[in-house]
């Protein structure tokens, strides 16, 4: 093996911790403005740390008695999760097959790039077309309409990712195993989706975040604790006169931790994938 030099090895590790720190700096500027008191957060000059750390906002949000701001944000928090969740799993229904069937028909790729196209147009045109179809449907102010929005988004996207991870797989595979009888289904299941699982993974997890990040759309289709998500309650906390801006920081903090949750989740998933997916000699 090559040795590297030690300047080399240095800058490295000095360019790895620099981007980290670019990183968690917002997340840890957010966590420090939840434990601090008012009075520090509009201090000058601006104290980096508390004289005295501050629980209380934590605990205010935790709490589910009704008509409560924990209460708000523990429904919309767990809004998220389902809605994201659902999108995130139709997301992969549909994309997996066409990602499959794009990467294997070549002549049909200006259909994947036809509806790539559509992130060209601003939210807000087709925020009425989306609406009328929702309220024709019933669904407005629902989790399952909202994650049907969310699909329209996530399928795209993860389509494209998804053709990007089959291209790569041999198609003597597939051949190979039909020579030996097995069906389209059975070749899909058994070869190329272990093959693929890196990136369906990679594509799960990216879907996830979009849905749990978005706001227009939750903002627009929903108006109560029935379907409401996270984002949009952490605006309505700043939605009065006076905005607590350590109460707004403690649910940015709050609302975090799922994602996080889920990205270690999915990093052993990836990782199981990847060995999974390893062609035996």
């Amino acid at each position: 093996m090559e040795r590297q030099s030690l300047g080399f090895t240095i800058f490295l590790y000095l360019a790895a911790a620099l981007l980290a720190l670019m990183i968690l700096a917002p997340f840890g500027w957010l966590f420090v403005m939840s434990i601090s008191s008012t009075s520090d957060l509009v201090s000058k000059p601006l104290r980096w740390w508390p004289e005295e750390s501050d629980w209380s906002r934590y605990r205010l949000l935790f709490d589910t008695t009704p008509n409560t701001h924990g209460a708000s944000l523990m429904a919309a928090l767990g809004n998220s999760v389902k809605v994201a969740a659902i999108a995130t799993v139709a997301a992969l229904a549909v994309s997996v097959p066409a990602g499959w069937a794009v990467s294997r028909s070549p002549a049909v790729g200006w259909s994947l790039w036809l509806v790539i196209g559509t992130y060209m147009l601003p939210p807000v045109a087709l925020a009425v077309p989306l609406y009328m179809g929702l309220a024709g449907l019933g669904m407005l102010n629902t989790k399952l309409g909202l994650a049907v929005v969310y699909l329209t988004v996530l399928a795209p996207f993860t389509a494209w990712l998804l053709k990007s991870g089959f291209d790569p797989i041999p198609r003597d595979l597939e051949m190979a195993a039909a020579i030996d009888g097995a069906r389209l289904d059975q070749a899909l299941r058994i070869i190329i989706l272990p093959l693929a699982a890196p990136v369906i993974g990679t594509a799960a997890l990216f879907a996830y975040l979009l849905a749990w990040d978005e706001f227009f759309y939750a903002l627009l289709f929903t108006s109560d604790q029935r379907a409401k998500t996270v984002t949009v309650a952490i605006a309505d906390l700043a939605g009065g006169r006076v905005a607590d801006y350590g109460l707004i920081a403690t649910a940015g903090v709050i609302a975090a931790l799922p994602p996080v949750v889920f990205g270690l989740f999915m990093q052993r998933a990836l990782i199981s994938g990847l060995t999974a997916g390893s062609v035996k000699g």
